[in-house]
Order: C-alpha cells, then structure tokens, then sequence
C-alpha cells in the first residue's frame, strides 16, 4: 500500500473511522485510497433468514467502500455525501466472506462515481454496485 492515498489523522481500521453499522457487521479494510479501496465482511450474521448473504449488507460494503474512496478524494475540510447508489446481485454467498473491491469511475471537483464488485471465496461476482458522492465543504465543528 505504499502508493495509497492515507489521511493520517484517520485509522480506517477504528469503529469511528468505519461507522457504526459496517463494525457491527464485521467490515474490514485491506486497502484504502480514492482510486481503489477493498475490504471484506462475514457472511454469517449478515444473511437472510434463508441463509443467504443479505443484499443489504452487499449494499453496505459498497456504500461504505465508495464513501471511504470519495471522501480520501475530497481531500482535507471537505466531505464525502452520498447521493446515488443501485446495485445488482447476481449471486448469494451461503458461508464464508466476501470481498468488496471499489474502483474510481470519475474523480471530479463536486462528484465521484464509484464502482464496487463484491466476490465470494471462490472470485464468483455476487453483486456488482455503483456509487455517486458529492463533494461539499464539511462542516464547522
């Protein structure tokens, strides 16, 4: 990860850093940059009561993966808002993890578009989801 992209303030691997929802289903960050960012989640407590990966958690994954990449492209005093997501789910995870692997569409001044395509254990696509962010000045604290 040497050429990655990294706020120093920020510890992608801390709850604060990741958000509530992704800690609490088990996410976890193995590379963090605006162009390309991975991370995985259980299947097991993620699932329907079928069995089933969940398509919301699939949706998580990427929600979060793309906000993480958009927001690294802000930059500092600025902020990443998601304004768009679909996602398409071609396959269900019964057991296992599943990998999420985001990639840059468009890097603008005021939007980004991500694409994450989500892997079972065997590299079989599960889902494949796009997020649009729009970039705005964070805050005042």
């Amino acid at each position: 990860m040497a050429d990655t992209i990294r706020d120093e303030s920020t510890d992608w691997s801390t709850p604060r850093a990741m958000g509530a929802l992704a800690t609490k289903m088990g996410m976890r960050f193995l590379e963090v940059s605006a162009d390309r960012s991975v991370a995985t989640l259980p299947v097991e407590g993620n699932t329907q009561p079928v069995g089933l990966m969940h398509g919301g958690a699939y949706v998580v994954l990427g929600e979060t993966l793309g906000s993480v990449s958009a927001t690294l492209h802000a930059g500092p005093g600025k902020i990443a808002v998601g304004v768009d997501i679909n996602a398409t789910h071609t396959r269900s995870a019964t057991s296992g993890i599943v990998t999420g692997v985001c990639t840059s569409v468009h890097l603008g001044r005021s939007i980004t578009v991500h694409e994450i395509v989500v892997t079972d254990d065997q590299g079989r696509r599960c889902s494949t989801i796009r997020i649009t962010n729009m970039i705005k000045d964070a805050p005042a604290r």
